[in-house]
């Protein structure tokens, strides 16, 4: 990108039409943000510990918080110069000029603060654990691409996304709610997390070529693209064996299994994660998004119907 583009598109002016906003947030990948408290909702009304007001809660906090980081990437990669002109990629509206930086990180801002605020209640209805995981997630989703050490440009962006936004947002979901976990918390954040960090990889594969030069060292970046597409494999075999784990251990009943039913839809995005490769992989984005939301609320699902089995 020439310094003019640059200057140019660091002083365009902000446009406020809802449709900017909107791909501004990505709502592709919100299912991420959305899909773990699904699942710790359905785990505790299925123990018969839900409480819909905390439940709520949760949800838009964790909605703010991802709106948050995505706005943040954003403003971040643009500055750091990981988005520019041959963004293979949809369109990232810093980098294209179609809102100015400051008012993207403005929008950041606003949204975290937001879910601060979400927060404060669901401090006062689980404590201090949820104070901690709170603050925690608020400053690692900044963290994510901006301040000093930003987590994606060392590659631990998968091991975020994994821990954050699984065992983090299932295990705070259920506790809010429940007010203590149990063994099946864990199990069930694992197809939470293991979906939101497949969604990443296919994004980290697709951006090969770029995050090399911008110095952003995804896994990808760092060991290939061939180690990406086996990262992307294990993810979802990981999501797909943790129902039955449940299962076999006595920790829910085989109603879980209904998550299965969202296995046609593994095929899509897997054919082109294995053969694909830059902007083709687009339309895998999606798709991956599509399946950890039909999993998840399947296998939410099927955790309600399994009452109170097991541990």
């Amino acid at each position: 990108m020439s310094p003019a583009t640059h200057t140019l598109q660091q002083t365009a002016p902000a446009r406020f039409g809802f449709a900017v906003w909107l791909q501004a947030i990505r709502p592709k990948t919100l299912s991420a943000g959305a899909v773990p408290v699904f699942i710790g909702t359905g785990l505790a009304y299925g123990r018969g510990a839900g409480k819909l007001l905390p439940a709520l809660a949760a949800l838009f906090g964790a909605l703010l918080i991802q709106i948050g980081t995505n706005l943040a990437n954003d403003y971040y990669d643009f500055k750091r110069g990981a988005d520019t002109s041959e963004r293979l990629g949809p369109v990232r509206v810093t980098q294209s000029g179609l809102i100015a930086p400051s008012t993207v990180l403005a929008g950041a801002s606003l949204a975290f603060a937001a879910a601060f605020i979400v927060g404060l209640y669901l401090v006062a209805a689980g404590g201090w654990p949820i104070a901690a995981l709170g603050v925690l997630s608020l400053l690692s989703g900044f963290a994510y691409t901006g301040g000093p050490a930003p987590l994606a440009y060392l590659g631990l962006g998968d091991l975020f996304v994994l821990l954050f936004f699984g065992f983090g947002a299932v295990g705070g979901t259920y506790f809010v709610q429940a007010g203590n976990l149990i063994p099946a918390v864990a199990l069930a954040a694992v197809p939470a997390g293991a979906l939101g960090t497949a969604i990443l990889v296919v994004n980290n594969l697709r951006d090969e070529a770029t995050d090399a030069k911008a110095g952003k060292r995804t896994l990808v970046v760092r060991w290939g693209a061939r180690a990406g597409q086996i990262e992307y494999c294990v993810m979802l075999a990981t999501a797909f064996a943790a129902p039955l784990v449940l299962w076999t251990m006595g920790m829910a009943r085989g109603s879980v299994l209904l998550s299965w039913l969202s296995a046609p839809l593994v095929l899509p995005p897997l054919s082109r994660v294995l053969n694909q490769k830059g902007a083709a992989l687009n339309p895998a984005l999606g798709a991956t998004a599509r399946l950890q939301l039909a999993f998840g609320l399947l296998f939410a699902a099927g955790l309600y119907l399994s009452g109170g089995e097991g541990p």
